[in-house]
C-alpha cells in the first residue's frame, strides 16, 4: 500500500534510520476538492521520492484545534451551496476584496493560527503548501513561527476565476491552474517569476488517461456491474452532491433510453431520494466513492456542475462534460472553459440536458470527438509536476537552512 498524507499533526518519527522530511499541507473540508488535490500531490511526492517526504494534512478552519465559531462557519458551506446557492454568491462577492480579507483576516480567522502554530512546532517542516484560500493567513503566520526560510506555497484550486484570497498573501511560489488564473495574478501585480502554471492536481488513478477502445470501455463496465452495452450516463455533483442529481437522474430516466448511475458523494438525502426512484436496472445509486476514475471511464457523458475537481478529473479520463449548473463565485468561467474546449456542453435547463443526452446517445461520432477533445484539455501529471517544485523547495530549505527565502532558486519547469 502506498504511503499517504497523513491527516493528524503528530511528529514524525525521527529515530535512528528515519529520512522523512515533513511538510505541512494546510486544508479545508469545504467541498471534497481541496482535501483531495492535497493527497493527490502527497501521493505524487511518495511515487517520486519513495520514503523521503511526511506531508501531514490539517484543516486549521474545521479540524482539531480550530475555534467553534470556525467549524460552524466552515459547516456552512455544503449546505448553502446545496440548497440556496445564492447564499454562497453574496458572500463570495463581499468578501472578494483586499479589504474585506483584512477585515475577515482580523476577526473571523483571526484565530485560525492556532492550529497551524502548534503543528509547526510539532513538526519543524520545511515547507508549508496551502491548498485553500482560506488558509492563507494561517500559512504565513507558520512561516513566522518556522525557522528562518522556511517556504510557503500555494496550490490554487479554483480553475477560472480566483478568490481574492488566493492572490493576498506574498508567498514564496504560486501554482495556478490555468493561464486565465495565471493572467489575474500577474495583472494583481503577483510577481512573475513566483508564479507559475501546472494545472490542477488529480489522483493517480486519474493519470492512466483514457480508456483506449470500446472493449476496454465494455469490460470497465461489466467490472462495475453495469450492462456493457448501453449508452452510459454519470451523474455527479462534486463531494457536497449538489446541483439538483435527483430532478436530473428523474429527467433522464423519463426521457431518454440512458442508463444512469448517480454519484452522491456526502448526500445522503438526495441518495435516498433518488433510490426511491422506480428505474429497474436502468439506475445505480452511489454515495461517495473512492473509485471515481473507474466510473468517469465506464461513461459515455458526464453529467455535472461546473467543480473544478471534477473537471479536471473527467476530462483526465477522456469523459465528455455537459455542464448543468456552478457555484457562484469560484466556479464561474469554468463551464465557458469546458465548452470553448470542445470537451463539453452547457446543458443549463432539464430539458437542455435531455436534448442533449439523447443526441450524443444518437451520434458516437460526437461523443468520441469530445473525448478527444475531453482528453486534450487534461493535465493528467499536474500532481506530479507540483510534486517536484515543492520536493525542490522543501530540499532548499531542510537541506542549506538559509537565511533567505529559497523562492528565487527553484528552477521552475
Amino acid at each position: 500500500m502506498p504511503h499517504r498524507p497523513r491527516s493528524v499533526a503528530l511528529r514524525p518519527d525521527r529515530g535512528e534510520g528515519s529520512r522523512r522530511i515533513p511538510l505541512l499541507f494546510l486544508i479545508s473540508d469545504t467541498g471534497g476538492g481541496h482535501r483531495a488535490a492535497a493527497r493527490a500531490v502527497g501521493d505524487a511526492l511518495e511515487t517520486l521520492h519513495p520514503g523521503r517526504y511526511e506531508p501531514v494534512l490539517i484543516d486549521p478552519l474545521g479540524g482539531p484545534g480550530s475555534t467553534r465559531t470556525m467549524r460552524a462557519v466552515t459547516a456552512l458551506y455544503g449546505p448553502s451551496i446545496r440548497i440556496a446557492p445564492w447564499t454562497w454568491g453574496a458572500i463570495y462577492y463581499a468578501s472578494d476584496s483586499k479589504l474585506a480579507m483584512r477585515i475577515l483576516r482580523a476577526t473571523v480567522f483571526a484565530r485560525a493560527t492556532r492550529p497551524v502554530a502548534a503543528a509547526v512546532d510539532e513538526l519543524d517542516p520545511a515547507a508549508i503548501v496551502s491548498f485553500h484560500p482560506l488558509v492563507g493567513k494561517a500559512a504565513m503566520a507558520g512561516r513566522r513561527r518556522a525557522r528562518v526560510g522556511t517556504p510557503v506555497v500555494t496550490v490554487v484550486t479554483d480553475l477560472v476565476t480566483p478568490h481574492t484570497a488566493w492572490r493576498f498573501d506574498p508567498v514564496d511560489l504560486l501554482v495556478v491552474p490555468s493561464a486565465a488564473v495565471r493572467w489575474r495574478c500577474h495583472l494583481d501585480g503577483f510577481p512573475t517569476d513566483r508564479c507559475v502554471e501546472l494545472g490542477l492536481p488529480v489522483g493517480a488513478a486519474f493519470r492512466r488517461g483514457p480508456v483506449r477502445s470500446p472493449a476496454e470501455r465494455a469490460d470497465q463496465r461489466r467490472r462495475l456491474g453495469l450492462r456493457a452495452d448501453r449508452f452510459v450516463v454519470v451523474l455527479t455533483g462534486g463531494g457536497e452532491g449538489s446541483g439538483g442529481l435527483d430532478l436530473q437522474a428523474r429527467a433522464l430516466l423519463r426521457a431518454t433510453t440512458a442508463d444512469v448511475v448517480v454519484i452522491c458523494g456526502r448526500n445522503e438525502r438526495v441518495r435516498r431520494r433518488i433510490e426511491r426512484l422506480n428505474a429497474g436496472d436502468r439506475l445505480t445509486v452511489c454515495g461517495f466513492v473512492d473509485n471515481m476514475a473507474d466510473w468517469l471511464r465506464a461513461a459515455d457523458v458526464v453529467v455535472t456542475k461546473a467543480g473544478p475537481g471534477t473537471i479536471a478529473e473527467a476530462t483526465a479520463c477522456g469523459a465528455p462534460l455537459l455542464i448543468t449548473s456552478h457555484v457562484p463565485g469560484q466556479e464561474k468561467g469554468n463551464t465557458e472553459f469546458v465548452v470553448g474546449a470542445g470537451a463539453g456542453r452547457s446543458t443549463p435547463r432539464l430539458a437542455d440536458l435531455t436534448d442533449a443526452v439523447a443526441a450524443l446517445e444518437a451520434d458516437p461520432g460526437a461523443v468520441e470527438t469530445m473525448r478527444v477533445a475531453a482528453a486534450r484539455l487534461s493535465r493528467p501529471d499536474a500532481a506530479l509536476d507540483i510534486a517536484r517544485v515543492i520536493a525542490r523547495t522543501a530540499d532548499e530549505a531542510h537541506d542549506t537552512a538559509t537565511t533567505e527565502p529559497p523562492s528565487t532558486a527553484l528552477g521552475l519547469p
